[in-house]
């Protein structure tokens, strides 16, 4: 079951949006549970409370609250560490991206009025990419063939002939090359920083210049050759999934 949040404090547009992503996600046979939201305070309540959403329809500006949504959004991902949720920004305004914008990892922005087409879109590329995420990624470890959940690898290091998966808190390894994981990886959007190090886009919280932050609080180095490289396609996917 899809699990979504709608927060906006203009009441009638929350309304709307809830009713019909309701009818949306009858169409495309997802079942879902919404919440209707009028702060971005009420969702990091929410958030602390323990509920995961898989959407989150975020409005950016709140008139009458000290956070709004950009800063929700980083609070979503650094604090709260969802890295799985889609976040999608709705505002009136079309405006320029910011890094703060960028380093939250939007889904994508919609402008208000929002149509149902647009809506309906976001929910698709979620489930889009939801189900890219639920791919394997197999690998052998002496004479017995392993497999991991693509969603769970934060990335994969290079060290002493050995290939080590990172999952969070927990790691494997085996005898193998980043070259011959990266072909099975980089249809999932994985990113091959630096010689020795394979990152799951979704596992980035900040990207920098000459290295990036990992949602486990990892700091992993942008080789000097692979720095413009990296840039465009992280540029690149992000655009991808805001518009597809």
């Amino acid at each position: 079951m899809l699990k979504i949040a709608v927060c906006d404090d203009e009441k009638d547009i929350a309304a709307d949006l809830k009713r019909d992503l309701n009818v949306i996600c009858e169409r495309l046979e997802a079942a879902c549970e919404i919440d209707l939201l009028f702060s971005a305070e009420e969702l990091c309540r929410n958030l602390d409370s323990g509920t995961h959403y898989d959407i989150i329809y975020l409005d950016i500006e709140f008139d009458r609250n000290e956070i709004n949504g950009v800063e929700a959004g980083r609070l979503i991902r650094e604090v709260h560490h969802n890295n799985t949720a889609s976040i999608v920004y709705i505002t009136w305004e079309q405006k320029y991206l910011d890094t703060d914008m960028v380093n939250t990892r939007p889904l994508r922005f919609l402008t208000k009025p929002l149509t149902f087409e647009k809506i309906e879109q976001t929910v698709k590329t979620h489930l889009k990419i939801t189900n890219y995420g639920a791919g394997t990624f197999a690998y052998q470890k002496g004479h017995d063939i392993l497999k991991v959940r693509v969603k769970d690898i934060s990335y994969l290091e290079n060290h002493e002939r050995k290939v080590i998966i990172h999952c969070g808190q927990t790691r494997d390894d085996y005898y193998g090359s980043l070259k011959q994981a990266y072909q099975q990886l980089k249809d999932f959007d994985f990113l091959f920083i630096h010689a020795s190090y394979l990152v799951n886009f979704d596992a980035i919280s900040t990207m920098k210049y000459n290295r990036l932050l990992t949602t486990d609080g990892v700091s992993l180095p942008v080789s000097t050759n692979r720095r413009s490289e990296v840039k465009d396609r992280y540029m690149a996917i992000m655009e991808r999934r805001r518009l597809v």
